[in-house]
């Protein structure tokens, strides 16, 4: 009898594509890894349990080597020959940060080394700090994150490693060249003087409300032509009536369909070499709508990530 492999049935991995166990062994053009770290939060914790909800959920969207059709680009993405695998999650251990940093740092670097794209889920938004030192041997990467939160505190009580400062803490590293922050939003995003900071930088701050005025077009022409991109992607930049399952929701933020036409206008702008999506803490939504949104804006990204390398070629 032949297997039909339902949504419903068998082992739960990212959209029930073919897991590797061996990073080593690893063949792929996306490799999906989670991180369910949530030791950098401060208040509404949860989002370690993000990565195995967000899987289990991309199992009802799984389409295989057929791949997904598109009606209204008439296109099919994700097909085969595309290669996506899901490798697990990374080996955090509670309480351990820098062992669970370097653990991240270690897969990330070790992906890329094997020629695929990470597609990372969070996991707290620090995370995206041993990311981008795992990014250390691509020569210069532009930063794109999507937020509505600035994410530039400094060391709160001497946290220097917490899930408001990953931004800062890249821009304190070498490799990492020009930012672009989009949706940023709300009373207490980050004080004062962490904006001053971000623009002495030269980051490129866009507010939801002026990312909706100008338009998606208008916000694709402020990010600038780079070789390489890692997009870090917060849960929060949705509206709170799309994303309630994340410790730090607010209203204000995009709909679905504006945040992935950005995000397709930055796969087709140029090479996305990481991104991560963070934050998805899903015991706050028990209509399970944040982990669907979560599961499909990873799937729709990683197409046209994937389609842009097909016509590149």
């Amino acid at each position: 009898m032949e297997r039909v492999n339902m949504p419903i049935t068998g082992i739960c991995s990212f959209a029930k594509y073919p897991i590797c166990d061996n990073l080593e062994n690893l063949d792929a053009d996306i490799a999906v890894l989670g991180v369910p770290y949530d030791t950098g939060v401060g208040f509404m914790t949860g989002c370690r349990f993000g990565p195995r909800r967000i899987r289990e959920v991309s199992t009802h969207y799984s389409r295989g080597e057929a791949g997904f059709y598109d009606p209204e680009r008439d296109e099919v993405f994700l097909g085969a020959p595309v290669k996506i695998v899901d490798v697990g999650d990374a080996d955090v251990v509670h309480g351990d940060i820098p062992g669970s940093f370097d653990a991240i740092e270690y897969a990330v670097s070790k992906i890329r080394e094997k020629g695929a794209i990470p597609a990372i889920m969070g996991g707290d938004h620090s995370i995206s700090i041993p990311i981008a030192r795992g990014l250390k041997n691509e020569g210069k990467v532009t930063v794109i994150q999507l937020d509505a939160h600035l994410d530039w505190s400094d060391a709160p009580g001497g946290q220097t490693l917490g899930n408001g400062s990953p931004m800062r803490r890249m821009s304190e590293m070498e490799h990492i060249g020009e930012m672009v922050q989009i949706g940023l939003r709300g009373l207490g995003s980050s004080r004062k003087e962490d904006y001053d900071a971000a623009k002495a930088y030269n980051s490129q701050l866009i507010s939801a409300k002026e990312a909706i005025k100008i338009g998606v077009e208008g916000v694709l022409d402020r990010i600038p032509v780079a070789d390489k991109y890692y997009v870090t992607i917060d849960i929060d930049c949705f509206d709170i009536s799309l994303a309630t399952g994340t410790g730090s929701p607010s209203p204000g933020g995009f709909s679905y369909d504006f945040l992935n036409d950005i995000l397709i206008g930055i796969a087709e702008k140029g090479n996305v070499i990481c991104f991560d999506l963070v934050e998805v803490a899903p015991q706050y939504d028990p209509t399970g709508a944040t982990t669907r949104v979560a599961a499909m804006t990873m799937l729709n990204f990683m197409g046209h990530i994937l389609k842009k390398q097909e016509k590149n070629q």
